[in-house]
């Protein structure tokens, strides 16, 4: 018998996801013989109390006996049940400030912390996560913010809609102007911000022809390995060597602001990887973009000019190419960049995403916790009866107090 608990999100904005949706649930337990699931109500999750109810999913606000605690966003240290095993994005492996509470209380109360984001194959391949609906939501903000800007069109926000199906009929009678596009990554974020592009029949070129040729209608380049990155003593790129010592390798974007209208941001970053440009950059006389949306969100990152995360209910700061100073978006001018910086994305389109991901949980991640032991769980887990694992040994100095 294993009995999983589904917690209530506690963060200040509560997030709305969850990591299986009633008829999962229903379907899960009816499924696999000897499991159960049962849900702490919630007033803001999308799926309300009485649709699980409905589905035959036991509510309580006694967890104790769980043998497992799955949330989405970090839980706030006080509602930690000690010498349990919990589940969720914990924002902790790149020791954020603002997470070091969290990680003393998953010390202090000997937490078995797995964190959806170290979830990995042996190769390091990532295997869950909202990725691809924060490339969605991503790519539609970006288009959102253009057509605000410059007052050429209106597309409603995401999270008006309720539901991707209703954002692409958005699209039926938008025709976008000749804009210019680069799509920068290379995974699930990356594949929501195509099938974006798809749906908006925004026709894909090459790097090299994006930089030489002018468009009467809307194009993309996407950007990627060897198109984004080259090693500063050879200007090759080899992606083993990349991933290894991301420092010996410059970014090659630069060339591409004086050819392009918007920017989609999906890459991974770290302090190792070059930004795609520099905060001086977007002084220069040629400097073209004028909308960024900077879909995977580090504060002064790949994005230098990305000064802080935004809302969902205020997607959207400007920024003066001038003084680098934030100021009030959608000003109809070249002179500010309007940027877009929403740290929580698929919560905009919460009940898709939430079912996309439950379905990566049950065929990829429920085997591996039926399991007597499993390698994937090994590598996620963070920290365990009140130490931490030998691969997050790297923590210490944050990790204990």
């Amino acid at each position: 018998m294993i009995r999983i608990g589904l917690i209530r999100e506690r963060k200040k904005l509560p997030d709305e996801r969850v990591a299986f949706t009633p008829k999962q649930c229903a379907y899960l337990m009816a499924h696999y013989e000897g499991l159960q699931i049962v849900v702490e109500p919630s007033p803001t999750r999308c799926f309300s109390d009485a649709q699980y109810a409905a589905e035959g999913v036991t509510l309580t606000t006694d967890l104790t006996d769980c043998d497992i605690l799955m949330g989405i966003k970090e839980q706030p240290g006080e509602y930690l049940i000690p010498d349990k095993t919990y589940f969720f994005f914990s924002h902790t492996k790149k020791k954020q400030p603002y997470n070091q509470p969290l990680m003393h209380a998953l010390i202090d109360k000997r937490i078995r912390m797995i964190d959806y984001e170290c979830l990995t194959y042996a190769d390091e391949q990532r295997i869950l996560g909202f990725g691809l609906y924060a490339g969605i939501v991503g790519a539609h903000n970006g288009f959102k913010t253009y057509g605000q800007k410059f007052g050429l069109y209106h597309l409603p926000a995401a999270h008006a809609v309720g539901s991707y199906k209703e954002l692409i009929a958005a699209y039926q009678h938008l025709k976008l102007p000749n804009i210019k596009i680069v799509l920068t990554g290379s995974g699930k974020v990356a594949s929501g911000a195509l099938d974006v592009l798809t749906q908006l029949d925004i026709e894909g070129v090459e790097p090299a022809d994006f930089l030489t040729h002018q468009y009467e209608y809307p194009v993309f380049t996407h950007l990627k390995g060897a198109n984004l990155y080259a090693r500063k003593d050879n200007d090759l790129f080899h992606r083993d060597d990349f991933h290894a010592h991301p420092e010996a390798y410059k970014c090659l974007f630069s060339k591409y602001v004086n050819q392009a209208d918007m920017l989609m941001n999906g890459i991974y970053w770290e302090q190792r990887i070059a930004r795609l440009f520099s905060k001086e950059d977007i002084k220069r006389n040629d400097w073209r973009l004028s909308v960024i949306a900077d879909i995977t969100c580090d504060v002064d990152g790949s994005v230098p000019i990305n000064v802080g995360s935004s809302t969902i209910a205020n997607p959207v700061y400007g920024i003066y190419r001038a003084t680098q100073q934030q100021t009030a978006p959608y000003q109809n001018t070249k002179d500010t960049i309007d940027v877009m910086a929403v740290d929580n994305l698929p919560n905009e389109l919460p009940c898709d995403a939430s079912e996309y991901f439950g379905l990566h949980i049950e065929k990829y991640i429920l085997p591996e916790i039926l399991k007597p032991e499993s390698d994937i769980l090994k590598r996620a887990t963070i920290c365990t009866n009140g130490r931490l694992t030998k691969k997050f040994e790297y923590l210490s100095d944050y990790a204990y107090r």
